[in-house]
């Protein structure tokens, strides 16, 4: 019975060993795991409202088509459609998810394109270069034709992903990046680098 106790240390010192064996190897995982989140820039702002302007109207009904189908968004509080210009001044919920996507699916879906889309975010101290990406209001945006500045105040960004602009216009985007991910919208492996996940939704911008 003596011999018991004796045991028992002896055991948890070879856990205890076995633990400080396993602890550097983790704090290392985690480590690098941090280190990609990090990686791309995050900043403090939400996206508050958009202008946009859709192709494809002949008339007041189209307008009001189109009108319909982007209140029906569940992120979107007020629409203002200008018919002569067939553009529409958005804005957007107080803390709740805009989805960039839907907005175009919205348009698409009453029967029209969308010829050009920007939306506005108020920025603060956000430094902002060409060919990289920054995330915010849980979004990916990948910079294109973009001086090195610093954002601060309302700014507003132009969506240059393909079918949020002409044809003629993406194209000439594609030129101003060599990552694949402008093709597709999403995340290749050519964003790794900067930490992003493979499949990531990346929207291109321009200022």
């Amino acid at each position: 019975m003596a011999n018991v106790p004796r045991k028992a240390t002896q055991v948890e010192i070879a856990a205890k060993k076995s633990i400080n064996l396993i602890k550097p190897v983790e704090m290392k995982k985690l480590g690098i795991a941090l280190f990609a989140i990090l990686i791309v820039v995050t900043a403090p702002a939400q996206i508050t409202k958009a202008n946009l302007q859709a192709t494809g109207l002949t008339c007041a009904m189209c307008s009001n088509a189109i009108n319909k189908a982007l209140q029906k968004l569940n992120f979107i509080e007020t629409v203002k459609s200008d018919i002569k210009n067939s553009s529409f001044a958005i804005s957007f919920k107080p803390g709740v998810a805009v989805n960039i996507d839907a907005i175009k699916d919205a348009v698409e879906g009453a029967g029209f394109s969308v010829g050009s889309l920007s939306v506005s975010a108020n920025f603060d101290h956000l430094k902002v270069e060409a060919d990289k990406h920054i995330r915010f209001d849980g979004m990916i945006f990948h910079f294109l034709n973009t001086q090195t500045q610093e954002l601060n105040g309302e700014h507003a960004i132009q969506i240059v992903d393909k079918d949020f602009v002409s044809a003629k216009q993406f194209k000439k985007v594609q030129a101003y990046t060599k990552m694949k991910c402008i093709q597709t919208g999403k995340a290749s492996d050519c964003c790794e680098t900067d930490g992003i996940q493979p499949d990531a939704r990346i929207y291109h911008v321009t200022i």
